[in-house]
């Protein structure tokens, strides 16, 4: 199976880094984190990013806060899917780098999940990979017969207690 690079822009991302992963590996979807600046480290973003498909990634999560240009720096540099998660971060709560993740010009398309979108990222990406992964697919897809019943339960309480 491919793996997926979790790109983060800072240490202070870790906490949505975590979420990505964690969700990545319930799904025994091998993944790895790098901490990465589009500004700070541009040369070992771009190397990461080039180098991804012949390091066996199939998908790279990049997530940024306030300006958020990793995920379109990561992108340009690779053709591999990426997927970016605006950071919540500065005045702004996070509006700043949505806007910087998701308005991509044509030609570098950037798959932008919400602001803090740790576990959606993850699901994307195993739903990228599980296109070739049947065994990825099933789990999928009874992590979503789980979350369906979860709330068909939680509906039956509120039914027995107002109805």
């Amino acid at each position: 199976m491919k793996k997926v690079a979790i790109i983060i822009g800072s240490d202070s991302d870790l906490p949505i880094a975590e979420k990505a992963y964690n969700t990545l590996k319930e799904l025994d979807v091998p993944a790895s984190a790098h901490i990465l600046s589009a500004h700070r480290t541009p040369d070992e973003a771009r190397d990461l990013s080039r180098n991804a498909k012949k390091n066996g990634y199939g998908v790279i999560i990049a997530a940024a806060g306030m300006a958020a240009h990793l995920a379109g720096a990561v992108a340009a540099n690779t053709t591999l899917p990426v997927i970016g998660i605006p950071v919540k971060s500065g005045d702004l709560g996070g509006m700043d780098a949505l806007l910087s993740t998701v308005m991509m010009p044509s030609g570098i398309p950037v798959a932008t999940v919400a602001i803090g979108g740790g576990v959606n990222a993850a699901l994307l990406a195993a739903e990228i990979l599980a296109l070739s992964d049947e065994t990825l697919e099933k789990k999928l897809e009874e992590r979503r017969a789980e979350n369906t019943a979860a709330v068909l339960e939680k509906n039956k309480k509120a039914e027995e207690k107002f109805n």
